[in-house]
């Protein structure tokens, strides 16, 4: 059974919820990355009306043309406590609609989900935000602290747009706010814990993440025709480079909010998991494995490769970009790792180098964050975990600010929700908003 609204939450959030997420799914705010798509400007003035509405005063900020954030402040109960900053996203990576059930743009409810790109990632999480500062205006309702809002742009590129943008340009609005909370955590993954016949509900609340190293490569060569000897060839230099770097076995390593992690997943599933054979670990626990599979060692993919022009053409240079990630504290050791396996031929340059970021999971904010899930859902098991990627919690980490990941949903067993992000069919149930609306609304008035 749903547990009914906590006190103060007005019933429209339920209603509102859904209409604001359709809403913002049917605005196209898709990011490339390389300075083309639409911007989020429509979205940005499509949340600072929905935040008009309840009477809250909002700051539209847009460094480059139709590169727009909003910000705003929700005054809480007890102004002697340090406010609280709530963060998230409004661009999303692009979608083709040709590999899609219903079109990425539809914003649809279809099959109890609404679905978009940026239904999981995360408009879903701004929407429920929105609602639920809506609900409070229709009660009276306050949180317990100041709440500071970011709703900003240009997190799926660097943030040069967005956080980056506003921790320097709005500093003053970000003034006492030691904490945070932002996307990717809070979801519900279900499973069965080994000594009981009760299914149970893991819910990890993101309290870290690996630090970026985002790399071009170069290899220089001589150029020529296609048919000649080719012993100085860049292309090939850059490929024998690249295949060394992908065929490299990261060590694991245990960092203590990984540790913790494991600790409470053998806790919530009454079994030991094997911290000598970390890889066949994760494999073996599915869902409940992509949580530490590549939060235990570093990582170096490579992602884009050019080279060249014409089939009978040696060219003078090559290129590639890597994605990559390093554990806490490894940075060194990471870059020295990538430079002895690219060799001497290849040079490299960073396009986006933040290091890794982590917030207290022993804390009080995280306490009240589980207390909140637990709430609304007597089976859930709320964990500390590491997120393998990136947020614009890096950003806000220069300021001195930690962000938590928690943007909570109960979601559908047969639901994979790394599977959603930047996935196919992204889509999100309508009854996991409405049960993050809740979550947020205990968490909001008791922290």
């Amino acid at each position: 059974m749903t547990p009914a609204p906590p006190h103060g939450l007005h019933p429209g959030y339920a209603t509102d919820v859904a209409d604001l997420c359709s809403d913002l799914l049917r605005i196209d705010t898709a990011n490339p990355g390389d300075g083309t798509g639409p911007g989020e400007r429509q979205a940005a003035e499509h949340v600072a009306e929905a935040l008009d509405a309840a009477g809250i005063a909002a700051t539209l900020t847009e460094p480059r043309h139709r590169r727009t954030s909003v910000l705003a402040r929700v005054a809480g109960q007890d102004p002697g406590l340090p406010p609280l900053l709530v963060h998230g996203h409004l661009d999303t990576v692009p979608a083709d609609p040709g590999d899609w059930t219903l079109h990425p743009l539809s914003g649809a409810l279809h099959q109890g989900c609404l679905w978009g790109r940026g239904a999981v990632d995360m408009k879903g999480a701004v929407a429920m935000t929105l609602a639920l500062v809506r609900a409070w205006a229709r009660t009276g309702h306050r949180p317990r602290r100041d709440l500071v809002l970011a709703f900003l742009a240009d997190e799926e590129a660097t943030g040069e747009y967005g956080s980056r943008h506003v921790v320097t340009a709005h500093r003053d609005h970000f003034a006492g706010v030691r904490e945070a909370i932002s996307e990717s955590g809070g979801f519900s993954i279900t499973t069965r814990p080994v000594h009981a016949g009760q299914d149970a509900r893991v819910y990890p609340i993101a309290v870290g993440e690996r630090g970026t190293a985002w790399m071009r490569l170069t290899a220089r060569g001589t150029a020529g025709h296609g048919s000649g000897p080719g012993d100085d060839n860049p292309v090939a230099a850059l490929v024998h480079a690249l295949s060394r770097l992908s065929a490299h076995r990261w060590p694991t390593s245990l960092t203590p909010s990984v540790q913790a992690l494991l600790d409470a997943l053998d806790r919530a599933l009454g079994l030991r998991i094997d911290r000598s054979r970390l890889e066949d670990e994760a494999a073996r626990l599915g869902q409940l494995g992509e949580l530490f599979d590549c939060t235990v060692r570093n990582t170096a993919h490579p992602t884009v490769l050019t080279a060249g022009g014409k089939v009978n053409v040696i060219p003078s240079s090559a290129h590639a970009e890597v994605d990559g990630r390093y554990l806490p504290g490894a940075r060194d050791a990471f870059l020295e790792t990538v430079d002895r396996l690219l060799g001497p031929k290849i040079t490299r340059e960073f396009i986006n180098c933040e290091d890794a970021v982590s917030a207290d999971h022993e804390g009080p904010a995280f306490a009240a964050m589980a207390e909140a899930l637990r709430s609304q859902d007597p089976r859930a098991h709320p964990v500390p975990f590491v997120q393998s990627g990136g947020t614009d919690a890096k950003a806000f980490a220069r300021i001195g600010i930690s962000t938590y990941g928690f943007t909570p949903l109960l979601l559908d067993p047969w639901l994979h929700y790394y599977g959603m992000f930047h996935g196919v069919d992204e889509r999100v149930p309508l009854t996991g908003l409405q049960f993050g609306v809740r979550v947020l609304h205990r968490f909001l008035t008791t922290f």
